[in-house]
């Protein structure tokens, strides 16, 4: 199974114009991976450089039939000829999909810098051996203190989403199945992933990172488990982008210490100028369905 995570800068590449096409051929390239989690995907925002307000969602959606799109914006505001104008991040999955959450992220006030509100899109999909939590996420870039701030409720909605696990597994033993109340498999072993604009050896990785003191699984770097020792390659600063202004890793794939024997490889894709960031992506070798 393979997950990829890529920031689109709603589809704007190096050259800065938004080309959606160009992205993707880039997921074809990959071989169209089985879920595909995107981040800055734009909806009727004209004001995007490159752009024209175009109805991302809509068109990656019919762009990839073979997937169930599924997304969250963070902002969603009025546009000024009627509708919404929304930005945030997409889940497209060719497994089933039982259940999905969007979780908006704090947002602390930060007055001496610019910022917007996050979220984190939660799915989770059928795979092979069983149910898997895919989350991605895009972090804010300016402010240190609500990007912690983030990173600290990340840390929360896993230990929340592995508690109700282990509730639903006493609840299955009940019998309960109301509709709206029915017990779905949320499992502990997730992938996390997505732009979390910050280094590798950030404030926000190194907390996300942090031990449970609780049977919560820690997450894990799937870059250190398929790169041990080797430095992270970057995800940002190629191809002559005008941002930033050197290479470094700021993409990220983090998986459940109880997913960890199963990384097979985490490849950043740096041949691409369709974003001001490579795509990243994490094979993970699951045993077969029984």
């Amino acid at each position: 199974m393979r997950v990829l995570s890529w920031n689109i800068q709603w589809g704007r590449g190096c050259d800065g114009r938004v080309d959606l096409a160009r992205m993707a051929s880039v997921l074809a390239a990959a071989g169209w991976p089985e879920v595909i989690c995107l981040q800055e995907v734009a909806v009727n925002f004209p004001g995007l450089a490159g752009g024209s307000g175009e109805d991302e969602v809509a068109w990656i959606t019919a762009a990839l039939p073979d997937y169930t799109p599924i997304y969250a914006p963070a902002t969603d505001v009025p546009h000024a000829a009627g509708g919404r104008s929304q930005f945030g991040n997409m889940v497209l999955s060719r497994l089933p999909v039982l259940q999905v959450w969007r979780h908006l992220l704090p947002w602390p006030a930060d007055p001496a810098l610019p910022s917007m509100q996050r979220v984190c899109l939660e799915a989770v999909v059928q795979a092979s051996d069983g149910p898997l939590r895919v989350m991605t996420t895009h972090l804010e870039y300016y402010s240190a203190m609500q990007r912690l701030a983030q990173a600290e409720a990340l840390r929360g909605l896993h230990a929340e989403a592995c508690a109700q696990g282990r509730a639903q597994r006493i609840r299955q033993s009940g019998g309960a199945s109301d509709s709206t109340f029915a017990v779905l498999p949320r499992p502990a072993r997730a992938v996390l992933c997505g732009d979390f604009n910050c280094k590798p050896d950030g404030a926000a990785l190194v907390r996300l990172l942090a031990p449970y003191d609780d049977a919560t699984p820690a997450w894990q770097d799937a870059w250190c488990l398929a790169h041990a020792g080797q430095p992270h390659a970057p995800t940002v600063g190629l191809h002559g982008c005008e941002w930033p202004d050197h290479a470094y890793c700021c993409d990220f794939m983090l998986v459940t210490a109880d997913l960890a024997g199963a990384v097979a490889g985490l490849d950043v894709l740096s041949d691409t100028a369709a974003s001001d960031h490579q795509p990243v992506l994490l094979s993970l070798r699951l045993p077969a369905g029984a």
